[in-house]
C-alpha cells in the first residue's frame, strides 16, 4: 500500500515563479510521488485490464519559458507513450487533485471511441454524482457530472468525435484543502476506488 500523501507544499510549487524555480520544486517535491503512484496503479491497471500498463510521469522537457501549471502520471499500455492512446491520469493543479480517464486530440481512433461511448452512455450517467467531466486537458475547469447529463455530456461526446481539437475526460476533482486531509491509506483507497469505476469506461471505448 502506498505511503504517498498529498501537502500543502506540494500543491503550492505550482505558484513559484520561474521555470527553473518551479521545475526544481517540481522534481524535489512532486515527481517522486507520481513516480511511485505511478509504480503501483501500473500494476493495479495490468491485472485489471490484462495487458501491460507503463506508467508515464511528466517531464516537462519542452518548455523553455513558461513553468508548468499542473503536472501528472499517467497509464496506458505503451511503454513509449500515452497521449495517442486513451490513458488514466492522477494529477495536480494547484487548486485540486485529479483521478481521471482522458481521450485527448492525439488519439487517432479518437472518434471511434465516442461513438462507442456515446452508445453505453448508461456507463457514464451510472458513476457517482461527484465525479466531473471536461473538453480540456489543458484546463483546470470541469463540470459537474451531475450537472453535465442532461446535455452538457452529449455536446462533450459530439465534439471529442467531431472536432479535431475535441477531448473528453472523466474522473475526480478534490480539492486541495480535501486532498491534503487524506491520509496515505485514504489517498490510495480513493484513487482505487475512482479507477474501479473507470475501467469499464475504458473498455466501452476500447472494446478490451
Amino acid at each position: 500500500m502506498s505511503k504517498i500523501k498529498w501537502t500543502k507544499k506540494d500543491f503550492q510549487v505550482f505558484q513559484i515563479d520561474g521555470l527553473e524555480q518551479r521545475m526544481e520544486a517540481l522534481t524535489a517535491l512532486v515527481r517522486p510521488k507520481f513516480q511511485q503512484l505511478g509504480e503501483e496503479f501500473s500494476t493495479y491497471f495490468s491485472t485489471q485490464l490484462g495487458e501491460e500498463f507503463y506508467p508515464h510521469t511528466a517531464k516537462h522537457a519542452r518548455r523553455t519559458v513558461n513553468p508548468p501549471n499542473d503536472s501528472w502520471v499517467a497509464f496506458a499500455p505503451y511503454k513509449r507513450g500515452y497521449k495517442a492512446l486513451p490513458h488514466f491520469q492522477i494529477g495536480l493543479w494547484s487548486t485540486h487533485l485529479f483521478i481521471v480517464f482522458a481521450i485527448i486530440y492525439e488519439a487517432p481512433q479518437k472518434n471511434v471511441m465516442a461513438e462507442r461511448l456515446l452508445a453505453q452512455k448508461h456507463l457514464l450517467t451510472q458513476l457517482p454524482n461527484d465525479f466531473i467531466v471536461s473538453g480540456d486537458h489543458m484546463s483546470p475547469e470541469s463540470i459537474s457530472l451531475q450537472e453535465a447529463k442532461d446535455q452538457q455530456l452529449d455536446e462533450l461526446l459530439y465534439r471529442l468525435r467531431d472536432v479535431k481539437k475535441g477531448e473528453f475526460l472523466v474522473g475526480r476533482h478534490l480539492s486541495q484543502e480535501e486532498a491534503v486531509k487524506l491520509s496515505a491509506k485514504q489517498l490510495y483507497q480513493l484513487i482505487e476506488e475512482t479507477f474501479d469505476q473507470l475501467v469499464p469506461i475504458y473498455k466501452a471505448a476500447t472494446l478490451n
